[in-house]
């Protein structure tokens, strides 16, 4: 749970601990860069399951369910019993989505609020709808919802989306439009559920109204600035300081939904024969995933971008395959013959490379057989430029299970059509994500100081000093339950806005000069650093002062005492 997971999870359990719901804090000093609802969700979870990582994880798998389970609901709804069985399934199996909710992020939860929306839309405008009024309701709670997950965007893809279908259907100008999607009673909603928290983080976080153009170091502006200027049009801008994130090609971001939608992705030509005319419930599902998809698609086109931004329309995606895999024909049954190859390959790299690296030893954790890559660890990804040949030696279980899922998925594809087939992959995929999770166990070392933190709470008392910013061993704040450390060198990235804050902590960051101070004072101190930052550390107070208590995963926990 390095990075963000424990970030996450230690925010809520701060607000919990401290009955402060409203402004998030790490290590004392104020945290403004999100909404607040996915810790009030983690909090929740806390104080009804006790503090741990999986509790941490409950609402994001319960979001999870939820989706999928929407997602089927509404091609049933519009296509058919059998489109929506396929959506759901696309949208549940699809490479993305599993990958992509490994990550303690609320974007599955703000998908979720997404696609209600536009459900709700369209329901709200259904001629046989007998309650429109109730599902506009719905539609203005799903926003408002989505608001308190990960701001202004919860608005904008709905409404972006459902402006250019209601344009292109040439209803936005009717009256009938407007008294059955109840415009203001929509907003009183809305204002209802998103403007306290708003309000009151404005008002608990001075100054209350700074419109300053630009953003830049040693200057706080309070939350108003902060969270709608910086954090939302200056990194729409990529304006945004601190830049402690990256952004994809414009060509990969595009062409990665193969891959994220994977493999049902493979169907994109089926869909591309679909009816898109507006003249039955159908074929206006089919539009409004298209306009959903495209927007969503078009306005990270001109943002910096994740890999996982465009979660939002993957059950847009996930609807139209589903309506193209029920209706069948010849691009459906060419689909399928296409995958049985892909995974063919696919089964036949896995099995050749566990060949490789079958007979190689393995000693110690994955650690020992990865390169690291920092300039690519500001996209979610990064860490997979990491993987070398000899680390597939640590993997050798997790490879074979894929080997045999996909392998199992191209004998389907070949010799079985039809709803047999689709099952059979859907089940393949769910053998191949056990792998993937067999191999998360394997890299856990890697990718979590967890060990570290178990050592030090086994350790005699003492102060902790964190080698650069928090993210790198936010999982010791967790695991160890410890509410505040010495960052050295860590007054960077994430913190650094709350640090200018008046009443933010001073004493937690420290220098390189003030770090030897405290290493050789008589009070016991602990420290955290990665393998990449020994030297220097040994340079600064020598290698006979540090005293290894646990390394794990190219990490170590040293003591200034024996």
């Amino acid at each position: 749970m390095d990075d963000v997971d424990a970030v996450q999870a230690q925010i809520a359990r701060n607000m919990l601990d401290s009955g402060d719901w409203v402004t998030a804090r790490l290590n004392g000093v104020r945290y403004l860069e999100k909404a607040p609802l996915k810790y009030w969700m983690i909090a929740v979870s806390f104080r009804l399951f006790g503090v741990s990582d999986w509790a941490a994880r409950i609402p994001l798998a319960l979001s999870t369910v939820f989706l999928c389970w929407l997602t089927a609901r509404m091609g049933r709804w519009a296509f058919s019993p059998q489109a929506g069985l396929w959506a759901g399934l696309s949208v549940a199996t699809c490479v993305g989505l599993f990958l992509f909710t490994r990550i303690l992020i609320p974007d599955v939860v703000l998908t979720a609020a997404v696609t209600l929306a536009m459900w709700a839309m369209l329901r709200a405008l259904d001629d046989q709808e007998p309650r429109p009024g109730w599902w506009a309701s719905i539609l203005a709670a799903a926003i408002g919802t989505g608001l308190l997950l990960k701001g202004l965007i919860a608005a904008v893809f709905p409404v972006g989306a459902g402006l250019i279908y209601l344009v292109w259907t040439r209803q936005l100008l009717q009256r009938r439009t407007w008294r059955r999607l109840h415009p203001f009673r929509g907003a009183f909603i809305l204002l209802a559920i998103a403007a306290p928290w708003h309000i009151l983080a404005t008002v608990r976080n001075p100054p209350y109204f700074d419109f300053t153009w630009g953003s830049g170091p040693g200057h706080y502006r309070g939350f108003f600035w902060f969270y709608f200027f910086n954090e939302h049009l200056f990194r729409f801008l990529n304006m945004r300081y601190p830049r402690d994130y990256n952004t994809v090609p414009r060509l990969y971001f595009w062409l990665f939904q193969l891959l994220w939608l994977f493999p049902w992705s493979i169907y994109f030509p089926a869909v591309a024969k679909l009816s898109f005319k507006p003249v039955d419930r159908a074929g206006r599902m089919r539009l409004l995933a298209l306009c959903w998809t495209g927007f969503v698609l078009t306005f990270f086109t001109f943002s910096t971008t994740q890999e996982y931004y465009s979660m939002p329309c993957y059950p847009a995606l996930a609807l139209l395959i589903g309506a193209a895999m029920a209706e069948g024909g010849v691009w459906v049954s060419r689909g399928r013959r296409a995958l049985a190859a892909v995974f063919g390959l696919m089964a036949a790299a896995a099995l050749w490379i566990l060949g490789q690296v079958y007979h190689l030893p393995a000693p110690g954790d994955i650690s020992r057989a990865l390169k690291q890559n920092p300039e690519a660890y500001t996209l979610s990804l990064g860490h997979m430029g990491d993987l070398t040949l000899y680390s597939f030696a640590y993997l050798r279980l997790p490879l074979a299970v894929a080997g045999v899922a996909f392998l199992a998925a191209a004998a389907a594809c070949w010799f079985w059509r039809g709803s047999r087939a689709h099952l059979a992959v859907a089940a393949s995929m769910v053998v191949f994500f056990h792998a993937a999770r067999l191999a998360m166990v394997v890299f856990d070392p890697y990718m979590s100081s967890r060990a570290l933190a178990e050592a030090l709470v086994a350790s005699p008392p003492g102060k902790l000093i964190v080698d650069d910013q928090y993210y790198t061993f936010s999982s010791v704040f967790f695991y160890a339950n410890r509410r505040e450390a010495y960052l050295l060198n860590g007054r960077v990235n994430n913190l650094e806005y709350g640090s200018y804050a008046p009443d933010a902590p001073q004493d937690v960051f420290i220098d390189d000069a003030r770090f030897q101070q405290l290493w050789r004072s008589p009070e016991r101190y602990y420290l955290t650093v990665e393998r990449s930052a020994l030297p220097r550390i040994e340079a600064l107070v020598g290698r006979a002062s540090l005293h290894l208590v646990r390394e794990s995963g190219g990490k170590y926990l040293y003591s200034n005492q024996q």
